[in-house]
Order: C-alpha cells, then structure tokens, then sequence
C-alpha cells in the first residue's frame, strides 16, 4: 500500500506568512504569521518549524504547493521563487494555485481585496477582474456563494496545499507569479530592455 502523499502549501502574497503541511487529507500543522515585512526572512524558518510540528522532513515531500498571487509583488515573488529553489533541490514537483482557486476551493465567490474598497473577482464563467466591492459582494449573493475576500491566511495555505496534493503528479510547468496589474514603479528609461523583467 502506498503511503499518503505528504505536501506543504505555503503563502506570502499579502501582509502574512502562511503555511500547511497535509499527509493525504489530514492537516499535520499550519503556521500564520501576520507581518507587513520580513517575509524573505522568516519564511524558510516557520517552513522548517511547519515540517517539524508535522513529525517531518524536507525529504520526505511529494511535493509543494505555493500561492502564486494575485497580491503583494514581493511577497509573491518571495514564495514562487522559494518553492521553485525547494522544488529543484528536492527533487519534486511544485505547483502554483492562485487566490481565486484557493477561495473557490472553499466554497465563496473568488475575491481578493484590493486598494479603494474594490476587488479583483472571478465572477461564474469569468475571468477576474477588478470591480466595486459592493457590485462583487451582490453577485456572490446573487449566485449563493459567501463573499469573504479577506480570507483567513492559514485557510489559505491549507487550501493551496490541498489543491497542489490533487494536480502534483500532473504538474508540467514550475510556478509563476500571476500579476492582475502594472507594478507601480516603472523601470528607469536608462535600463537596457533585455534587463527588464516583463
């Protein structure tokens, strides 16, 4: 008989550090931080206190789930590039989920906040975009789904491991941020193209 797989989902898209570890469908340990900053820092270390409370080790994974935004531009670049790096030395597969996957997963409207008392939503068979809250909040009622755009962060990351525990031994691409928008600095008009991120 094979043994459950064991995965951790981890999250730094907002002002947090979130973490899940699950052995099949039961949930072994998560970890919340809130914090505005310091996620670069903290995140390797709360990932190795998760896997500890857990009873377990790096290489023990079958594999790792990472919200891959929308959200903070740093923080989402912190956890891409950390599961990508954890993905590459361990050996196994990592797999971006996105907030509206990870809320739609369980079981309300996908919204995630956004600056001026507006949101970025995937309303029924739509792509997400950035609405009023409160036109997002009538749809939800409208299609029988809670509106929580503010969903617990522990939530979140269990929900992003439980989604990556579903699609790791389908997973073909290594994460990538997803970005709703520009960044809000431009880069210097004296930077080379090539050395520009898109």
């Amino acid at each position: 008989m094979t043994a459950e797989p064991l995965v951790l989902g981890f999250d730094t898209s907002a002002a947090h550090c979130a973490a899940a570890l699950l052995r099949g469908d039961r949930l072994l340990a998560s970890r919340l931080e809130e914090m505005t900053r310091g996620q670069a820092e903290r995140l390797m270390v709360l990932l190795e206190e998760v896997l500890s409370e857990g009873g377990a080790a790096w290489q023990d994974l079958d594999a790792i789930g990472v919200g891959i935004g929308p959200g903070n531009f740093t923080g989402i670049r912190i956890a891409v590039s950390a599961a990508r790096g954890l993905a590459l030395g361990l050996e196994v597969p990592a797999v971006g989920v996105d907030g509206f996957e990870a809320r739609a997963a369980e079981g309300t409207l996908p919204a995630v906040p956004a600056p001026r008392d507006q949101v970025y939503a995937a309303l029924p068979g739509e792509a997400p975009r950035l609405m009023p809250r409160q036109e997002a909040e009538d749809a939800a009622r409208g299609a029988g789904l809670a509106f929580t755009p503010e969903a617990s962060p522990a939530g979140m990351a269990e929900a992003i491991a439980r989604l990556a525990a579903s699609r790791f031994r389908s997973a073909a691409e290594p994460p990538a941020p997803m970005y709703l928008r520009a960044a809000d600095a431009a880069p210097s008009s004296d930077v080379p193209p090539a050395l520009i991120d898109e």
